[in-house]
Parts: C-alpha cells; structure tokens; sequence
C-alpha cells in the first residue's frame, strides 16, 4: 500500500535502492501501459509525442558508437541500430533490461546493454560519439550534476548528449491532467525530492526536482556546452493523456524539456 506523496530529503543510496526496486517490480506494467505509444523500436523524446525521426536532435547517427542513459526496454537503442548506429542500453533496472530482451527478440534486432548506475558509468573516458536519454535516470537520481560529469567522461571530444525530462515549471503544480493541474501549489524552488513510501514509511518511488538554471549549471560546470533547449509544444492532433501529460495542460504550460 502506498501512503500519500511527500517531499522530503532523501540519501543518495536510499534513492537508488527505491528507483531500482520501483522500476524492477513496475516494469511489466509499465510496458503493457505505454508500449503501443512508445514502439518495439522507434525514439520517443516525451508524451508530446515528438520523435527522433523528425526532430533529428542527434544528427546523423550512421556509424557512430551511442550511449542510452536510462534505457528502460531499450526502444530508442533499439530503433537507433535499426538505422546505423551501435547504442548501447543502460538501466538500472534488470527487469526493464529483461523486456528489452523480449522486444530485441521480437524485433530481430540485438541491441546491447548494461545494468549499472548513471551516477557511475562502467566505461572508459572517450569512448562514445553520442548520448542520449529520454526521460530516463536524470531525475530519478540523487546527484543528476554526476550523471552529466559521466556523460561528458564517456564522451569522445566534439560528442553530443541529448536528455529529456519533466519540465522543472511542472513541479510547482499537482499531477493532474485535469483542470486541478493547472493551478500552482507548490513553490517551484523546492528541491526536495518527490517521494512515496510504503506502509511502513520505506521509500518506493523518488524523483528529484532541479530548477531549469540548476539543470543549466549542471550541464555547464560539467565542462559541456549548451547548443539547444527544446520546450515541445502540444500538437493539435494530439488527444492522447499519459499520467499527468494531456492536451488541456499541453497546451497551456510545457511539460517537457529537451537539453541539447
């Protein structure tokens, strides 16, 4: 049973435990629930529904060695190999990385992958041209300013990251698609964690808040350079609700951003 929602502080290993454990025992649903809308194969950057395919954030990825950051089942690693990339999966979660195994085995198409931490990536400096993640593992970690020390690490000189998350504006309001999400209520500059404990006040589920000049900083102090900031609008042909995303505050508020 779940008990309702705080925001409070929370250490690095107690986050980690609950991100891992949330996403191990949610992964099949999760995948039920979004895998019509997220593809066996195909790069979705947000609920807006922006693709990959069109947005092309990562350039022409022909021939270059990629690093997905909080793969979950891997379906933009797995898309990104089907058009000449070689991308590498990393999770967390083994269960996320058990469905990106099914979904490789469905799709005929092998994509690698790696279960470890984003805080600490088990590679050797310079060995990836690109980055990407896609609402996975910068939020859901305690020290996301690590994660982007990491990717610039991995990164060869001249390499890409590309992550998107949960616009910070959308943390002042309540997760509700509805007209009640359109109303303010918390201060925007609290940057406690988001959390939801179990019965017996154990941690299930973590976010972590960043302001939009706190993700700045972070991307700045870690030596990489800021070319792009996309704030996806919602399109007008759009009626799809996931979570707290939907039309009505799509069009009103952003609910996305994308950090090139």
């Amino acid at each position: 049973m779940i008990i309702k929602p705080v925001r409070r502080e929370l250490d690095a290993d107690t986050s980690l435990r609950a991100s891992r454990g949330w996403w191990d025992a949610s992964a099949a649903d999760y995948q039920v629930e979004h895998g019509d809308f997220l593809g066996d194969a195909d790069f979705l950057w947000c609920p807006e529904g922006l693709r990959e395919s069109s947005a092309g954030l990562l350039g022409d990825v022909r021939g270059l060695r990629v690093l997905e950051v909080g793969a979950g089942a891997a379906q933009c690693s797995r898309w990104l190999n089907t058009v000449g990339a070689w991308s590498v999966g990393l999770d967390v979660s083994a269960s996320q990385l058990t469905h990106a195994q099914m979904l490789d085995a469905a799709a005929g198409v092998r994509t690698p992958l790696t279960l470890a931490d984003a805080q600490v990536l088990p590679f050797r400096d310079g060995v990836f041209d690109l980055a990407c993640s896609a609402y996975g593992a910068v939020p859901f970690v305690a020290d996301s300013a690590a994660v982007m020390r990491e990717v610039a690490r991995v990164l060869r000189p001249g390499g890409r990251w590309v992550f998107s998350l949960t616009h910070p504006i959308r943390w002042s309001f309540l997760d509700d698609p509805g007209p009640e999400g359109l109303v303010a209520r918390t201060s925007y500059f609290d940057r406690r964690p988001y959390v939801e404990v179990d019965e017996d006040g154990t941690p299930t589920y973590v976010e972590h808040h960043r302001t939009m000049s706190d993700r700045i900083r972070e991307v700045v102090a870690a030596g990489l350079v800021l070319d792009d900031l996309i704030e996806p609008e919602w399109p007008a042909d759009h009626e799809r609700t996931w979570g707290q995303w939907s039309k009505l505050r799509g069009e009103m508020i952003p609910g996305t951003a994308i950090f090139v």
